[in-house]
């Protein structure tokens, strides 16, 4: 397979259009170098990293894993010290039992240590208990091989039982918008009640008014201390971050003190963004494991396209810079994820804000306005590896790892292109590799903005124990369950519309359709129409209830859903299968944001104060 490298280093990637990426200021990887692209064989990253710990685990694998411990995410453990020896593992797949190697070199291990693999109850194991180290049992493998021709087993990463039982979602906090619907009030961030018990169920309990207008509050994160569910998970999140899209302002929001009733405990001013950092128009932010909050961007202060990310100290939520090397800032970004334990981090590219800013424009195709580019990141040094080319605009947006710690495996969603692409480490080597595992058809359509709608995949979200894939497609309006954890393909399981583009009745006629044989029929629960197009999910801790909001961008909803300004947004709960896979939509619940008391607003991002697909991460 041939490789190419950002900066030159060992590690590269296999750009999917032949093209690698060059960055400026560092040796090697020369920009424009043609390869040819060969397909990824799909036991390099399935059954060996991708599901758990396959047969036969090395030293690392086991030692690396230990060493990091229960604190791995927040950093406060020392490095861990890998020792000089052969890398040989004492425990098998049922004991879970592993051997440190000796300081130097040779097998010195007690003849007792030997004859562990055979017994687990033998006074020679006894003996040499001191020696050993107690590890998770892996998974056991499924019986059957993948459809890929895969020769080893596949591996189901078990979910982790404290997030299956945790306790069902009773609030959520809903960032809303003005930007664009012609009423000046400010943003809000909305309490919404989930509880089926109180009398409030579904409704809007609380609001959180912003003291700044149009700041178009888009994605919500949690600060440090996010993790696996426990009984004191929910009372960690105290702090919820609020990176605004277009004033690039950035707010904290103390959820602690009173769930139900927060307030603004901190406010960075877009002046202080533009002149420290030289970054504007924020969008996605996650706790980094030293603790620190990391916010990624889409742009300069002038709007021009700019990736990288900027930094607030965990404790203080002081701006503390920029977090990558100035000359290794990609030309856009958007979303980004991370795996501690492999010390990567993953960011997808963006839209350059001044341009797309002013709506979507055909004739901006081919000109670099929309990204393409998915960036891997050495975590610890803070500097990128390698970039991968995933098609002229393209636009990858969404990034999501499994939630499985030790899975070197995620999805990354193209907007305008309707493929989800799965990036992976390599068995062979240390690089990363990606590969297409669904592409949406664009549908042949007539008095639209194209001649061709694309399958336009907003938001992407993957159950905590890592079966299921979801994914909502904002223009055509349904959203898709995928099985995961039965092939090295994803498998459709589920699919329902929730609104669109191409409903019947509306302007939009489907001349050609490779999936559907006739246009769906417009959605109504409770006496309500829904507009607009399924833009961001969300995913209760046991898999069961899928939520969605239909504003994806407000500049793009007046464009592309004028109804959606007038009416306002609703948030929806879709009911899930998870046995045999399926969607249904719930008819008794709606919070319909059309019905504010200032007027119809665009409601996006959702958050879960006792943890959610999206901000947890397992041990």
């Amino acid at each position: 397979m041939g490789s190419g490298s950002c900066s030159g280093g060992p590690g590269g990637g296999v750009p999917l259009s032949g093209a690698v990426w060059g960055c400026p200021g560092r040796a090697g990887g020369a920009a424009g170098a043609e390869q040819p692209f060969r397909s990824v064989p799909c036991r390099a990253g399935r059954a060996g990293l991708s599901r758990g710990r396959p047969r036969g685990l090395g030293l690392r694998e086991l030692q690396g894993a230990a060493d990091l411990g229960p604190d791995w995410r927040r950093g406060g453990g020392k490095k861990p010290q890998r020792r000089a020896g052969p890398s040989q593992a004492l425990g098998s797949p049922s004991l879970g039992l592993a051997a440190l190697p000796p300081p130097s070199g040779g097998d010195k291990r007690p003849p007792g240590a030997a004859r562990a693999r055979h017994s687990r109850s033998s006074p020679e194991t006894a003996a040499a208990a001191p020696q050993l180290r107690l590890l998770p049992p892996p998974p056991a493998p499924r019986p059957q091989s993948c459809s890929h021709g895969c020769r080893a087993s596949c591996y189901e990463y078990p979910s982790c039982p404290d997030v299956l039982k945790a306790p069902r979602e009773e609030v959520a906090y809903v960032t809303c918008t003005y930007r664009c619907t012609g009423i000046e009030q400010p943003d809000f961030l909305a309490t919404v009640d989930l509880n089926p018990r109180s009398c409030h169920y579904g409704q809007v309990i609380h609001r959180l008014p912003m003291p700044n207008l149009k700041d178009e509050l888009h994605c919500a994160g949690w600060g440090p201390a996010c993790g696996c569910f426990d009984g004191g998970a929910a009372a960690k999140r105290t702090k919820l971050v609020l990176p605004c899209l277009i004033s690039s302002r950035i707010y904290v929001v103390d959820v602690g003190n009173q769930c139900r009733a927060p307030r603004i405990c901190k406010m960075i001013e877009p002046v202080d963004v533009f002149w420290k950092c030289n970054k504007g128009y924020l969008s996605v932010t996650h706790p980094l494991p030293n603790g620190d909050v990391l916010v990624a961007n889409m742009g300069d202060a002038a709007g021009h396209g700019k990736g990288g990310f900027v930094v607030l100290d965990g404790e203080t939520f002081e701006l503390k810079g920029n977090w990558e090397n100035e000359c290794e800032a990609p030309p856009t970004g958007h979303d980004f994820w991370y795996q501690a334990r492999h010390n990567v981090l993953v960011s997808s590219a963006g839209m350059v804000p001044r341009v797309a800013g002013r709506g979507f424009n055909p004739d901006d195709l081919k000109k670099g306005v929309y990204g393409r580019r998915l960036n891997v990141w050495n975590l610890s040094c803070r500097s990128l590896t390698q970039c991968f080319d995933l098609g002229e605009d393209s636009l990858p947006l969404t990034v999501r790892f499994l939630h499985n710690p030790e899975a070197a495996e995620g999805y990354v969603g193209c907007a305008l292109s309707g493929a989800i692409f799965r990036f992976y480490k390599s068995c062979e080597r240390e690089n990363w590799a990606v590969e297409e595992v669904i592409r949406i058809p664009a549908k042949d359509v007539s008095g639209w903005i194209m001649p061709k709608m694309p399958a336009f995949i907003a938001d992407l979200v993957i159950s905590q124990d890592d079966r299921f894939l979801y994914v909502c497609n904002w223009l055509h309006g349904d959203i898709r369950q995928y099985e995961l954890s039965r092939s090295c393909k994803p498998r459709l399981v589920g699919q329902v519309f929730v609104g669109g583009s191409i409903l019947r009745g509306g302007p939009v006629t489907v001349c050609r359709d490779e999936e559907l044989k006739c246009q769906p029929e417009p959605l109504v629960v409770k006496c309500k129409r829904v507009y607009g197009g399924p833009a961001a999910l969300q995913l209760s801790l046991d898999g069961k209830r899928l939520y969605v909001t239909n504003s994806f961008y407000s500049t793009w909803d007046r464009q592309f859903y004028p109804s959606l300004i007038k009416e306002g947004s609703v948030m929806l709960q879709i009911d899930v299968d998870t046995d045999k896979g399926g969607l249904c939509v719930n008819k008794n619940f709606l919070v319909d944001f059309g019905k504010e008391p200032n007027g119809p607003c665009l409601a996006h991002q959702m958050r879960f104060p006792g943890g959610d697909a999206k901000s947890v991460t397992l041990p």
